[in-house]
């Protein structure tokens, strides 16, 4: 456990998916204030080589954490924290960092068919650390990972009003779903934090019910676990929840997008 300190809890992720975690994080945190850090000027990750990506990670945190002096630090991404969560507890050992990790476990414990997919970056899914999760948790499964090129961008525009079609979105999930000796797929993890805005739409497009295992909660529960009964950094009327963009490029969309959120749209870093 790192030095106690106040200050806002930090939500970081590539784009606007680590929102999914702010929601939960508000409503078992009402009492915190939270600062969202948008790297778009480095999405989408997954078209980065991954000494680039953990280069550029470990130099960004090094400004962020000096600028912000949060309480915590909640990586709301699935690409970054499990190529670099690893090195950023190394690195800046006196700040709690809480991951997020595709839901494996979970979903090898609830499946009663075992069939489970992981639809994911294709950056997660061929990461050693989502390998590793299958075979500590579901050797007794039989788990499909499913890379998706192009969902995270796709929930970046159906959340800010783009139009998106139900045929662009099958093509994408549609390796989810196996059937296998009379079984099929009951649980598909979403293993990044964009996919569930996309889900009431999956649940649509499913060819049959699954259970589409949404992580979010269970960040912002571990997020709340690991700041215990630190003081929280008061919220007035100057200190609001920030939203902080790392290129000023900011989509009109997106900024109202942040503002519906609750949150006050600042300059870029680094900008």
């Amino acid at each position: 456990m790192a030095e106690a300190r106040e200050g806002p809890v930090l939500i970081f992720d590539s784009g606007i998916g680590g929102l999914t975690v702010l929601r939960e994080a508000r409503m078992l945190m009402p009492d915190r204030r939270f600062v969202y850090i948008a790297d778009n000027a480095a999405f989408p990750y997954g078209d980065w080589p991954e000494e680039a990506l953990l280069a550029h990670l470990l130099a960004l945190f090094e400004r962020l954490l000096d600028d912000i002096r949060p309480a915590c630090v909640v990586i709301a991404c699935n690409t970054a924290f499990t190529l670099a969560g690893a090195a950023l507890r190394a690195r800046f050992h006196e700040t709690d960092f809480v991951g997020t990790v595709p839901a494996i476990k979970p979903a090898a414990e609830r499946t009663a068919s075992g069939l489970i997919s992981v639809l994911a970056t294709p950056a997660t899914v061929k990461r050693d650390y989502t390998r590793t999760l299958i075979e500590s948790f579901a050797t007794h499964c039989h788990a499909r990972l499913v890379g998706s090129k192009y969902l995270a961008a796709l929930a970046e525009a159906y959340i800010s009003g783009g139009a998106v079609s139900d045929e662009v979105l099958w093509a994408e999930i549609a390796p989810c779903f196996v059937e296998e000796d009379g079984r099929r797929t009951d649980i598909v993890v979403l293993a990044c934090t964009h996919y569930p805005f996309l889900a009431n739409r999956f649940r649509k497009l499913a060819p049959w019910p699954v259970d589409w295992l949404n992580p979010a909660e269970a960040i912002a529960l571990q997020a709340r676990r690991v700041l215990g009964q630190r003081p929280a950094d008061a919220i007035g009327e100057t200190n609001r929840d920030l939203a902080i963009f790392t290129s000023r490029d900011v989509r009109p969309e997106i900024a109202r997008l942040m503002q519906g959120f609750g949150l006050i749209v600042a300059g870029g870093e680094g900008a």
